[in-house]
């Protein structure tokens, strides 16, 4: 009877499997899509292409490679965002200009000296491409580069064509205050939520249509340059990215797995206070961990439980982070899941985290500990009004109305623009 039932889960199991797997192999990215259109928008034309690692098909072939190998098509320049466009450079590393080994395509970087291509680069071109797995959180570089290619061809007259990607925490939630009028920077580019819930393909075209592309310090007349966006197929709002089918290709070195790109979210901000937490990064769980050595951590988990946070739940954990700051050291905190993603208000795991243990340990204020980090904190939250309010007393409630007063209209705006259902 036992070895029945396990032989009916293992069926159910397999069942199910083979029905998510039919499911996830309906969407196909906008590169795929384009292929299928035979390269329409780019035959005939002199073509540069922003792109990293993450610029793949379902076979894992370089978006690099197929428009190099596409009839023609000529590409003629590659731009190298953070980590590059082979992905060589580390994260916060300079990207070089340089040739491309594989192709021979020069590639110019747009993380360095400059981070808006120059009328150099992008002379002789007609049209810039971009695909770039995004993670549908407004401080990941990546979008930022968008906006700033945008700009930078609206200028030359030149177009865009973005070639659009599931965004991993889904299409449906929208967190954090827009960013405010002097601090918008290359970690708050625009006027946009933290989490947006749109597809890098929405995104460009809110941003093309509402005049949001105004530079780093939000003070430039908006420019509007020929876009167009290559949709996926199958892709619905209600998916995350294991429901997508497609591989997952880290877009950088510490979001090695789709369930990271839910985790940036929602420890990222508090990881900007360097020495205060370690939140998984020179570990195996990046993004999903809030430990340090002096943490008890059974004391952190019932003060957590103690809060009854719609969607979460929180265990217990001990480990050695292999390199960092903390390395061979060990370490003491929480690891978190999601147990109603819907429910959660997942932006505000982290600050619930500070919350308890600020009252578990008051004498460490993250603000007071790493008072040099403060600025790049207000950056990344888009606003100084987190910090002033919730770094006196450290509680969610000081800051819960502001932190979440513009979702709905910016829902109403951006829905304008959705490409998917």
């Amino acid at each position: 009877m036992v070895k029945n039932n396990i032989m009916k889960i293992r069926l159910s199991l397999l069942v199910w499997l083979l029905a998510a797997v039919s499911l996830g192999a309906q969407v196909r990215p906008g590169i795929e899509v384009l292929r299928d259109r035979d390269f329409a928008g780019l035959k005939g034309k002199k073509v540069g292409l922003v792109t990293n690692p993450s610029g793949v098909d379902r076979n894992l072939r370089s978006t690099i490679d197929i428009l190099a190998a596409a009839p023609g098509v000529e590409l003629k320049a590659l731009f190298a965002p953070e980590h590059g466009v082979r992905g060589d450079a580390y994260a916060g590393d300079k990207v070089e200009n340089a040739s491309d080994p594989e192709t021979g395509v020069p590639v110019y970087s747009v993380y360095g000296k400059y981070r808006k291509p120059s009328p150099e680069m992008l002379q002789g071109l007609d049209v810039v491409v971009y695909d770039i797995q995004d993670v549908g959180c407004r401080s990941y570089t990546f979008i930022s580069t968008l906006g700033l290619v945008m700009r930078a061809c609206a200028e030359q007259g030149i177009e865009v064509m973005v070639l659009d990607r599931p965004n991993p925490l889904g299409g449906n939630k929208v967190e954090g205050c827009l960013v405010e009028p002097g601090f918008h920077s290359f970690v708050s580019e625009f006027k946009i939520p933290y989490i947006y819930g749109l597809t890098v393909g929405e995104l460009a075209m809110l941003l093309n249509e509402e005049g949001l592309n105004c530079g780093e310090k939000g003070d430039l007349e908006p420019l509007k340059c020929k876009l167009t966006v290559i949709p996926m197929e199958g892709w619905k709002r209600s998916m995350r990215y294991l429901e997508t089918g497609l591989p997952w290709v880290l877009p950088s070195p510490n979001i090695p797995y789709p369930q990271s790109a839910i985790g940036y979210p929602s420890s990222g901000i508090a990881g900007e206070f360097q020495g205060y937490l370690n939140i998984g990064v020179g570990y195996t769980l990046p993004f999903e961990v809030f430990a340090a050595e002096w943490i008890d951590a059974d004391k952190l988990l019932s003060r957590l439980n103690s809060y009854q946070i719609p969607g979460v739940a929180f265990r217990p954990i001990h480990f050695k982070p292999f390199f960092g700051p903390l390395a061979g050291k060990l370490i003491h905190g929480v690891q978190y899941h999601y147990t109603d993603y819907e429910a959660a208000s997942i932006t505000l795991t982290q600050f619930w985290v500070m919350q308890a243990l600020y009252e578990i340990y008051p004498d460490r204020n993250p603000f007071a500990l790493s008072s040099g980090r403060n600025n790049m904190f207000d950056k990344v939250c888009g606003t100084d009004y987190v910090r002033i309010h919730f770094g006196e007393s450290l509680k969610v409630a000081d800051i819960l109305a502001y932190w979440s007063k513009d979702a709905e209209a910016f829902k109403q705006l951006s829905a304008k623009y959705y490409l998917y259902e």
